[in-house]
């Protein structure tokens, strides 16, 4: 199935998900293992380090320093890996609402980790420009 690449229709099929859970974001030595006990929803290799997004409560257990308690949103519109502007709309309407956001982008959709304490208001964002467009 191909994703989506028309922008209006992106931003009003979206329809945003909040996932359930309190996701961390931890770093590991670049040549170090990850954990067994681990289980990351995300793993990104970096010059200086991995990057695990886990939920807090593994990250707690590990011992590990975590930083950005975060909530995950799914959008569950399937978008194309080179969708043009969908990721800077979204961005752009939560950044005016004093919302800081991290984004992913898998093969099916892009997800966004916002504050746990403005998790709700983001949603509330998101469900407008859904509603509405752009």
């Amino acid at each position: 199935m191909t994703g989506e690449r028309d922008l209006d229709v992106l931003l009003n099929h979206m329809k945003p998900e909040l996932q359930p859970g309190i996701f961390v974001f931890c770093t590991i030595t670049r040549h170090q293992n990850i954990p067994a006990a681990l289980n990351p929803l995300l793993t990104f290799r970096e010059h200086e380090g991995t990057t695990l997004v886990i939920p807090r409560d593994e990250a707690e257990a590990a011992g590990l320093a975590f930083a950005f308690a975060s909530r995950l949103i799914t959008l569950t519109v399937h978008s194309a890996l080179d969708a043009v502007g969908f990721l800077a709309a979204i961005t752009a309407r939560l950044a005016a609402a004093g919302i800081s956001a991290n984004a992913v982008s898998a093969f099916h959709h892009d997800h966004l980790f916002v504050p746990v304490d403005r998790a709700d208001d983001a949603m509330a964002v998101l469900q407008e420009i859904s509603r509405n467009g752009s």
